[in-house]
């Protein structure tokens, strides 16, 4: 069987490192949950309130701020990346002998 040289193709491609959202909403949560504590457990409450409630309301209050603070870092480090990208032109390569025997 004979090999057949074919011309390689050419494109051009954008190039950038660009963040993942979900760690940095994670990341923010759970320092929204660590402030929560805080707030809750460091500082000196009302008797009127049990603590466990307070946590609570502060745990949901900081998590979801903590969340959408981390999704504006992401939001802003995307842009950036926007802006830093860079174009490069790609080349086919084709393989040296074509595989004939299919792979499980």
């Amino acid at each position: 069987m004979a090999f057949e040289e074919t011309p390689a193709e050419r494109r051009e491609v954008t190039v950038r490192r660009a963040p993942k959202y979900v760690p940095f909403l994670i990341l923010g949560a759970l320092v929204g949950f660590l402030v929560a504590a805080g707030v809750a457990y460091g500082l000196p409450g009302d008797e009127e309130f049990d603590r466990g409630a307070v946590f609570g309301f502060f745990l949901v209050t900081f998590g979801a701020g903590g969340a959408i603070l981390g999704a504006v870092a992401a939001l802003l480090l995307d842009w950036r990346s926007v802006k830093r990208r860079q174009r490069a032109v790609v080349e086919a390569v084709p393989d040296s002998e074509p595989d004939d025997d299919p792979q499980p």
